[in-house]
């Protein structure tokens, strides 16, 4: 098992990021790393997600939502191929640090076979949540 996380305080309130978060339309004009999201945004629904991890290459995985609560968390699991070669259980948890002020918490448990053998791989990834961390707060703060 392996566990990415990462966090940036954004100055918006919770209900702006949660929306900003959710347009998944908006994706591709904000985001370089999640660069499309397709779907519903309903809990136990399949969404098609594809990510460009900065110096690696990008890849499209279909996974399933397992935690929607508005303005609090949104986290889905994906996996390669079939369960326990490689699975990740992505996160987004938003936090209320004041009233115009979220904790953006961006993360990623690994598991499977293939942990072990994805060092690099995980070092790109985590360097692509950066990114889009960053990147959710220019567009959050300046709405």
């Amino acid at each position: 098992m392996k566990n990415i996380q990462t966090e940036i305080l954004i100055l918006a309130d919770t209900a702006k990021v949660w929306d900003v978060l959710m347009n998944f339309d908006s994706y591709p004009k904000w985001n370089p790393f999640i660069t499309s999201i397709i779907g519903e945004p309903k809990l136990g629904s399949r969404l098609t997600v594809s990510i460009n991890p900065p110096g690696g290459k990008g890849m499209t995985f279909k996974p399933n939502i397992l935690t929607l609560e508005a303005n609090k968390e949104f986290r889905w699991k994906g996996k390669l191929g079939i369960n326990g070669i490689f699975d990740g259980e992505h996160y987004f948890i938003l936090e209320s640090v004041d009233k115009d002020i979220t904790k953006f918490i961006h993360g990623e448990k690994f598991s499977g076979l293939l942990v072990p053998f994805v060092g690099k791989m995980l070092d790109k990834t985590q360097k692509g949540f950066q990114l889009m961390n960053e990147s959710i707060k220019k567009e959050c703060e300046r709405k």
